[in-house]
């Protein structure tokens, strides 16, 4: 989730309803100027006996965070906490129970996000050595209860833990039980951005079934693939899911700004502290009437935090947010935007994407979002298919256009090797999850702490 840095810049009063859509034109960039934004958390354990260390505990979250600033990493703080780090790889930040995610610098090109990322995974290796600390690449933790999680000092937190189980069942899971690893990516205008919203919304069940690894719940199997993106299913109805209107004719910025407005608040920031606004009104807020704060108007930081808490498959803000893999291994994180960024980053491999998609109702892309978490690729698509039938062409088409993209290493070498995990999975038939669930009713007898020896970085 979003962390701030206090360092917006000037903050203005939202005084039309084009301020709102100017957010979103303000993403748009030329084709050669965009960027690959990648974010990945990972579950953070005691070597010694497992447990989720808490913030304050000796060799815990904090000593990790204050461990780091030895690669002139900048603490960010809230509260008098160390809460996040910054830097010139982006911002090292703390999810509700302690997960850790990077939240990488925007980047030319794959090779560039998937060094950043083994920088990233050695120096909090190097740290977690010292401290008895280890890193966990899965969707979902694999053997703990909510109650044996610690929650960090975060005051968005606090007011999202309360509001949840107003709205759902599964938020506090959501919150604290899970990782994800996620992509971001630009636009050059609101028309290649509805298209590219539209395509990869239809597909982001792809992308599930394809990192689906979080079969585990409390130490057991859990009935699902990814428990992860089952969670998303009831855990607050108002702010997730597959946005029918995506699909709609006229679909724009102001489209999704009347969606992002009917999305209810979670907060207001003001003097370095969250104000309760849980379940309020965006359009109270922009007449001067929103109870937690009356009679003041929001500022154009508002609304960016606003959009932050709206958590559909995809999500826009001033760039495109791919939200639908679990966390996973070294390997896992960079296929996500190396699939990503071959689909939608080449004119022909869009229209290529498009088209696979584009004939089938809104029922039917429902009914494989609903399918994924337990079927993967299994799941059934429209024509009596199941979605494995369409998995090796669609990698196909993003191996095509990071080919046509021809950025290239050192060594001479394109972007399409990002895409072997995948490749192997689609091949092989079988999703990361079924693999685990092979070690557990195998190698582990039963055993599901075998975990922590094959899934650690």
């Amino acid at each position: 989730m979003s962390t701030r840095t206090d360092s917006q810049g000037e903050d203005t009063y939202i005084e039309s309803r084009d301020q709102l859509i100017a957010l979103f034109e303000s993403g748009e960039k030329p084709p050669e100027k965009w960027k690959i934004g990648t974010e990945h958390e990972k579950f953070v354990y005691s070597v010694k006996d497992h447990h989720a260390p808490s913030y304050e505990e000796k060799g815990g979250i904090h000593s990790l965070l204050i461990g780091l600033t030895r690669y002139d990493w900048e603490p960010v703080f809230e509260g008098g906490n160390v809460i996040a780090l910054s830097g010139p790889d982006g911002t090292i930040s703390l999810e509700p129970a302690g997960q850790l995610e990077l939240s990488g610098a925007p980047l030319d090109n794959l090779h560039q996000t998937c060094a950043e990322t083994g920088r990233h995974l050695e120096q909090v290796k190097y740290v977690g050595d010292m401290l008895g600390l280890g890193f966990l690449g899965l969707g979902m933790w694999p053997d703990k209860t909510r109650a044996e999680l610690p929650i960090m000092p975060k005051g968005r937190y606090g007011i999202m833990l309360n509001h949840m189980p107003r709205v759902g069942t599964m938020g506090l899971d959501m919150m604290l039980r899970t990782c994800t690893i996620q992509v971001n990516l630009d636009y050059c205008s609101e028309a290649k951005m509805a298209k590219m919203f539209r395509t990869s919304l239809a597909l982001q069940p792809l992308a599930t079934a394809l990192f689906a690894n979080s079969p585990f719940t409390e130490g057991k199997p859990n009935g699902f693939l990814s428990y992860r993106s089952h969670i998303w299913s009831d855990t607050d109805p108002a702010r997730t899911g597959m946005l029918p209107f995506v699909f709609e004719d006229g679909f724009g910025y102001e489209r999704y700004a009347d969606y992002a407005l009917d999305v209810p608040m979670y907060f207001v920031y003001r003097d370095g502290k969250y104000i309760d606004a849980a379940g309020q009104s965006f359009r109270d807020f922009l007449k001067g009437q929103l109870p937690a704060l009356p009679g003041e108007l929001p500022r154009e930081s508002d609304w960016a935090d606003h959009l932050s808490t709206a958590f559909p498959e995809v999500r826009l803000k001033s760039f495109m947010e791919m939200r639908g893999a679990d966390g996973g291994p070294w390997n896992r994180i960079c296929a996500l935007p190396a699939l990503w960024v071959g689909l939608l980053y080449d004119d022909a491999a869009l229209d290529a994407a498009w088209e696979v998609v584009k004939t089938w109702s809104m029922e039917e892309r429902q009914i494989l979002r609903d399918s994924v978490p337990k079927l993967a690729l299994d799941a059934p698509i429209p024509g009596g298919h199941i979605l494995k039938d369409i998995a090796g062409q669609v990698l196909d088409i993003a191996q095509s256009g990071l080919v046509s993209r021809a950025r290239l290493n050192g060594a001479g070498d394109n972007e399409t090797g990002y895409l072997d995990a995948l490749h192997e999975v689609v091949s092989s038939g079988k999703v990361p999850a079924q693999r685990l669930l092979d070690h557990y009713h195998g190698a582990w007898q039963g055993d599901v702490r075998h975990v922590y020896e094959e899934m650690s970085f």
